[in-house]
């Protein structure tokens, strides 16, 4: 019997109780940050989140400003609605960051990812997984007698159902890039 009726993966004791004792829903959110092009930026960024136990789900930079020296950061993490905006709070406090969009929450976004996956077959299998990446918009980019590799560009969502139906096939690695977002409209 557990007498101080701690959820399983919570401790008193633990410096990172993560535990979701309040009962609030575990959101995915997307995260746009513009922070200052220089050495040790990411890391400071990354760093906050590893240090108080935060995950990301995805991440990409790179450089949007060349003239004014700025990158942008596109996070994907999870947290209850409370460690979201601890987490926008934090980042926005960071001196590298000149501001922190929550996409998720300001309207509608464009959410893409590219995706490099190798699949390895014969016969049948390789017939079964060129109609397979012909439905999905998949574009062969390099063959050989024994494997193809695909791109495939979408959703996150789509790019985890075409890897489903790849792993009978024959797949054999994914090298993904992470989300990219951006919000619709003006």
């Amino acid at each position: 019997m557990n007498a101080l009726k701690l959820k399983k993966g919570a401790s008193a004791h633990s410096a990172y109780n993560l535990a979701n004792l309040s009962g609030d829903q575990v959101e995915t959110h997307t995260l746009a940050v513009i922070v200052d092009n220089e050495a040790g930026v990411l890391a400071r960024v990354i760093g906050l989140f590893a240090g108080r136990g935060y995950n990301i789900e995805s991440l990409t930079v790179a450089e949007v400003d060349h003239a004014g020296q700025r990158s942008r950061i596109t996070v994907v993490t999870t947290g209850t609605p409370a460690v979201i905006e601890q987490i926008k709070a934090q980042l926005g406090r960071l001196v590298p960051v000149y501001n922190v969009h929550d996409l998720t929450v300001e309207g509608p976004s464009v959410e893409r990812e590219l995706a490099l996956v190798k699949v390895t077959g014969a016969a049948d299998k390789r017939v079964e997984a060129m109609r397979i990446a012909d439905v999905f918009r998949a574009r062969v980019v390099d063959s050989t007698l024994e494997s193809f590799v695909f791109e495939i560009t979408g959703a996150p969502t789509k790019i985890d159902a075409f890897t489903d139906l790849m792993r009978p096939l024959g797949l054999k690695e994914i090298a993904r890039t992470g989300v990219a977002a951006i919000s619709r409209g003006i």
